[in-house]
């Protein structure tokens, strides 16, 4: 019989790994709290990290199952858990993954392993779940069962990069605990890279992290100079993308296209300071930066309107994209009519004041302005900017003389 997965979190990092590995012969039981995404993912709906024809293939197999609690998840081989360790307060909030390691404690047994995927500060790993997992099933990790750490990489919107071509890191509580995760993760990826410690691979899922953040700032910041210097600050990026050592490409947007991005990266600066007098200012400023683009977006915004003798208040405004939820949310707070198209959104997971449309040209000539958010491919730029009578893109996919870029 076929090994027994159990992934706890069916969202954009769950989902994807329990897809491949249905794909790579596991039994998978996939756990989520969401009753109603459980809902979608049994009745094979398209969710965020598996298309239609991902969850028909592994309800096919006979060996996906989606749930919400946690009696299918009995005699696990492995168990993945991807549940968020997020910022709250100025301090990790551990709420989530302690619930997980309470419910999958009594389920361990002897031989088992259990890999956090989610990204957390260094000591995650062993200083919290692996002490919960002890405390609840009288196993110590290293002796009893195998305990291990391996980032989840993704980059939405790419599909050059999936989970079975990303190269990735994995670590484990001792050499047994090491050698199991590397076999295990070496079935789904083409290529794995071992690292001496959950410790080292902790740290290096936060480096990744600050990487991004700390450079989208820097084209943030650069964009919010560059009109005052009589520079495209688009124009810029791509001359200095040119240079083909010591430089990479990285463009100004409306804020992080992975909301968890600045908390993930806070993770740092918050353990930096637990273990002494520093701080880790770079990743502090770059928070501030990124933090104040959806503000930036909608100043820039209104004062478009206001040379066309508009004010945001009363404006039909088209947004395609909802990403970052901070510009629609404070567009229907200044008292814009909202609208928007995307087509990963839900109609009950709207904020209040929007309505979700598709952007036909009708559509798009009625609008006052429409705002590019997500700059996805889904979406006809051409044609977008034919249509519209003025167009905000932040993400420089339009061009025209009724198109103002961020």
């Amino acid at each position: 019989m076929s090994e027994k997965l159990v992934v706890v979190g069916q969202g954009a990092a769950g989902l994807p790994l329990a897809m491949r590995a249905v794909e790579a012969g596991f039994r998978v039981v996939g756990v989520d709290t969401d009753e109603w995404l459980v809902k979608r993912l049994n009745a094979g709906e398209p969710c965020d990290g598996a298309d239609e024809s991902a969850l028909a293939a592994a309800h096919a197999s006979g060996r996906y199952t989606a749930t919400a609690g946690y009696a299918d998840a009995a005699d696990f081989d492995v168990c993945a858990v991807t549940v968020p360790v997020r910022m709250r307060g100025g301090a990790p909030d551990l709420g989530a993954l302690t619930d997980v390691g309470e419910r999958i404690a009594p389920l361990l047994r002897p031989g088992a392993t259990v890999v956090l995927e989610s990204t957390a500060y260094p000591g995650t790993t062993e200083e919290w779940l692996g002490p919960l997992l002890e405390d609840g099933s009288g196993l110590a990790p290293g002796e009893d069962f195998h305990l291990g750490y391996s980032p989840a990489r993704r980059e939405p919107g790419n599909p050059r990069w999936r989970l079975a071509n990303i190269p990735r890191l994995v670590s484990g509580v001792g050499p047994a605990a090491l050698e199991r995760v590397t076999a295990f993760y070496g079935r789904l990826v083409r290529e794995v890279v071992p690292v001496s410690s959950p410790r080292t691979a902790e740290l290096a899922a936060l480096l990744e992290t600050a990487f991004t953040h700390v450079n989208t700032a820097l084209a943030n910041e650069v964009s919010l100079f560059a009109a005052q210097l009589g520079v495209d600050a688009w124009e810029a990026v791509e001359a200095a993308a040119t240079r083909p050592f010591g430089y990479l490409r990285f463009t100004p947007s409306p804020g992080l296209d992975a909301p968890c991005l600045p908390l993930d990266a806070s993770l740092l600066p918050w353990r930096v300071r637990r273990g002494g007098d520093r701080t880790f200012r770079l990743v502090e400023l770059a928070n501030d930066v990124n933090e104040h683009m959806a503000d930036e977006v909608v100043a820039r915004l209104g004062r478009a309107l206001n040379r066309r003798c508009r004010s945001i208040r009363g404006s039909r405004i088209l947004l395609l994209g909802l990403t970052p939820i901070e510009v629609p949310k404070a567009l229907c707070r200044l008292g814009a009519r909202v609208r928007a198209a995307d087509p990963r959104a839900s109609d009950l997971l709207l904020p209040a004041g929007i309505e979700l449309v598709e952007p036909a040209n009708a559509e798009l000539a009625r609008a006052d302005a429409v705002v590019v958010l997500s700059g996805d491919d889904c979406f006809d730029y051409d044609r977008v900017q034919r249509a519209s009578r003025f167009v905000f893109d932040t993400r420089d996919r339009c061009r025209g003389a009724n198109v103002e870029r961020l």
